[in-house]
């Protein structure tokens, strides 16, 4: 080859290889030295936490959204007072979605916005940071996996325990359990019991308030936005911002608030993460149509025989009850364990298979974190399982973990896929 036509054919190679990121990798690809962008919907609450409200070189903040102006407006300061950035400010979460500069959208909304959120961001192409619960219904559960699959999105929902932190005040993080449980040691089937007496105290003061008197909308809130798919109801204060937690329509109370915090480890520890429980049984007093109540105790029981135990009103001052248990062996508070010699017995076993933790780093390569939209549904369909037994007062519920339905009642049916107040659905 002469040197005009070698000449020529590396200037058609160089065509070809200088090309946009969106043609490489279809919409929302990230070449990896690029810096990552995200942008916050919901700035009132953990939004706006130290962890979450952060901007660095490898991912910056560039834009925020909230309904409430006076929320809007601090997270506008904040990002010029802490990262000398001018934050891009919407009122309207589909306007922050559209902005292409945004690669991550991180939703720390209510819950009961958790599902259109996810949806819509992986429809624009954006990669999605959620907080807990990943969303109020199993219906909308199954809808965000989807929604993910079809549009090829890295999801991360925001509890930690499965890979990171000391877990229930057992003086350790889940790994070592997750060895122990998968020696076979303890036997099989396990018997796990959340408990006061196993260092947790459940948010029973998130419950709601009945009969709420009709208050004037401030000012500073749109609060047709803020209900968005969920029922009209009158304005009262105590129904948003930190204390929407305790009505059906928005969340579900402690047990549907911190509950996946607590459960997503023990569907890892069980292997639990692509199934789901056949029954689930709840004591408590008949719950308000409105208003979250408290309760009793809520148990999960799986095909296999595995327990989940919720102890809650009326169990805190109990005795010692061991958090695991199964016909070999015990485990308590502080990984005290009924197996002599246990932790030097653990530290000869396997080291559990590797999780990838660096949400960053699965965004850029394109593979799935370690706790997200798949396992992360499951652990949500535990604590919206027990919402509609405590909705209904039902002492029990069978469910199909395959078809994700209840058996036999259409009631409880009817709570996995509920109707959303138009324009919005999924």
């Amino acid at each position: 080859m002469d040197r005009r036509k070698f000449l020529k054919t590396m200037g058609s190679i160089g065509l070809f290889t200088i090309v946009p990121r969106n043609v490489l990798g279809g919409v929302g690809y990230i070449a990896p030295s690029d810096q990552l962008t995200k942008g916050i919907i919901g700035t009132g609450g953990i939004g706006m936490s130290s962890s979450h409200f952060s901007s660095s070189k490898a991912c910056r903040l560039v834009a925020v959204c909230d309904v409430d102006k006076k929320h809007l407006d601090n997270a506008v300061t904040q990002g010029k007072n802490l990262f000398d950035e001018d934050l891009k400010a919407y009122d309207d979460f589909r306007d922050l979605i559209s902005n292409s500069g945004v690669d991550i959208v991180h939703i720390a909304t209510p819950p009961h916005w958790h599902a259109i959120m996810a949806i819509e961001a992986a429809k624009a192409g954006k990669d999605v940071w959620c907080e807990k619960p990943m969303t109020r219904t199993i219906g909308e559960g199954k809808a965000v996996v989807e929604a993910m699959k079809r549009y090829n999105r890295i999801f991360r929902l925001n509890t930690w325990f499965r890979f990171k932190d000391t877990f229930y005040g057992l003086g350790t993080t889940v790994q070592p359990l997750k060895k122990l449980v998968d020696s076979g040691m303890l036997g099989w089937p396990l018997k796990v019991t959340v408990s006061g007496a196993n260092g947790f105290a459940w948010k029973f003061f998130w419950v709601g308030k009945e009969h709420l008197v009709p208050q004037p909308v401030p000012s500073n809130l749109n609060y047709d936005m803020w209900l968005g798919p969920a029922p009209f109801k009158p304005y009262n204060a105590h129904r948003t911002h930190q204390t929407f937690r305790g009505y059906w329509d928005y969340d579900g109370g402690g047990l549907t608030d911190m509950g996946q915090h607590y459960l997503d480890p023990v569907q890892y520890l069980l292997g639990k993460d692509d199934t789901s429980p056949v029954k689930v049984e709840v004591d408590a007093p008949q719950q308000h149509s409105d208003a979250v109540g408290t309760w009793r105790k809520i148990v999960y029981t799986y095909a296999d025989g595995c327990q989940i135990v919720l102890e809650g009103e009326g169990y805190e001052s109990k005795g010692k009850v061991p958090f695991i248990e199964g016909p070999k062996g015990k485990v308590f508070r502080n990984f005290e364990c009924s197996i002599p010699d246990v932790m030097n017995k653990i530290a000869e076993l396997p080291d559990p298979a590797p999780q990838r933790t660096d949400f960053l780093e699965c965004v850029r390569t394109r593979q799935k974190f370690a706790l997200n939209e798949v396992n992360g549904h499951r652990s949500c369909t535990l604590v919206n399982m027990g919402a509609v037994a405590l909705r209904l007062n039902r002492k029990e519920l069978s469910f199909d973990p395959v078809k994700q339905l209840f058996v036999n009642d259409d009631a409880a049916n009817a709570l996995i896929d509920q109707p959303m107040r138009g324009p919005w659905h999924l």
